[in-house]
């Protein structure tokens, strides 16, 4: 309904999709979108719809009522963008993105999130199975960066760690994937409490997603995605350099404990 509102209204002003974005301010590709259901649209743009229409607050309850209806395909949402992203950024700021994870990290991940129990091995495969898209044809150039906080919670298992952390050197040494260390002497900055994900998809088109443990929320409102993107470019310079990132993870790696003599 919201979409076809829009449409509806724009075809009796007599506007194409150009003159619209210029009489909003919004890119005339993202109205597109919004008025064939591809975008919900954020809330700057359908109030600047309303007012542009004169129809407040018409559209904006309609938009209400579809993001409502939407909240609870937002992750199939992302998941199918993130299929077809050819670049992507991240940051992660607690632990390891799903997209860099080992079997055993995925698993107890999971476990943790399920104090009651329950088995999550069909949910360690379709995890793992994302990682397709770094490691197959035509993959994806995908940047990480990660957190030192990431790097100093290690697995029970010290072996499982070691792995982990070898795995990390592994796919940094593709040339498709970029890993980055931001330390814990950077401070406060602009992503602090926001796990981040950027991805760019096929047409240029950038969409962000920013998640917690237990809820994410999809930006595809360009203005609101580009203040992720330059929040990420500012990460980004703050960040150790990939060589010395590598350097680090490798320190952490010969840092483990070696595994205690068995008793004779």
């Amino acid at each position: 309904m919201l979409a076809e509102e829009q449409a509806r209204l724009r075809a009796e002003q007599g506007w194409t999709y150009r003159e619209l974005g210029e009489k909003v301010r919004f890119d005339h590709t993202y109205l597109h979108d919004m008025e064939k259901g591809r975008s919900l649209g954020g809330p700057e743009v359908i109030k600047a719809l309303d007012e542009l229409y004169g129809t407040e607050p018409h559209l904006t309850l309609l938009w209400k009522l579809a993001r409502d209806s939407a909240f609870r395909d937002k992750y199939l949402r992302y998941m199918q963008l993130e299929a077809r992203a050819t670049v992507m950024h991240k940051y992660s700021l607690s632990v390891l993105t799903g997209l860099l994870q080992t079997a055993d990290y995925a698993r107890e991940l999971l476990r943790a999130a399920q104090p009651l129990g329950g088995d999550v091995e069909d949910q360690v495969t379709a995890r793992l199975s994302r990682q397709e898209h770094l490691t197959g044809e035509n993959p994806a150039d995908f940047r990480a960066i990660l957190d030192e906080a990431v790097l100093r919670r290690p697995m029970a298992d010290r072996r499982q760690w070691q792995t982990q952390l070898h795995h990390l050197v592994e796919m940094s040494e593709r040339p498709n994937v970029t890993i980055q260390v931001l330390p814990f002497s950077v401070g406060a900055h602009g992503l602090t409490n926001t796990d981040t994900m950027l991805l760019w998809l096929p047409n240029g088109r950038p969409v962000g997603y920013v998640e917690t443990g237990y809820s994410g929320d999809l930006t595809e409102e360009p203005r609101a995605v580009e203040r992720l993107r330059l929040a990420y470019d500012r990460l980004r310079d703050l960040a150790l350099p990939p060589r010395e990132s590598v350097a680090f993870i490798e320190q952490l790696m010969e840092d483990i404990p070696c595994e205690p003599p068995e008793a004779v």
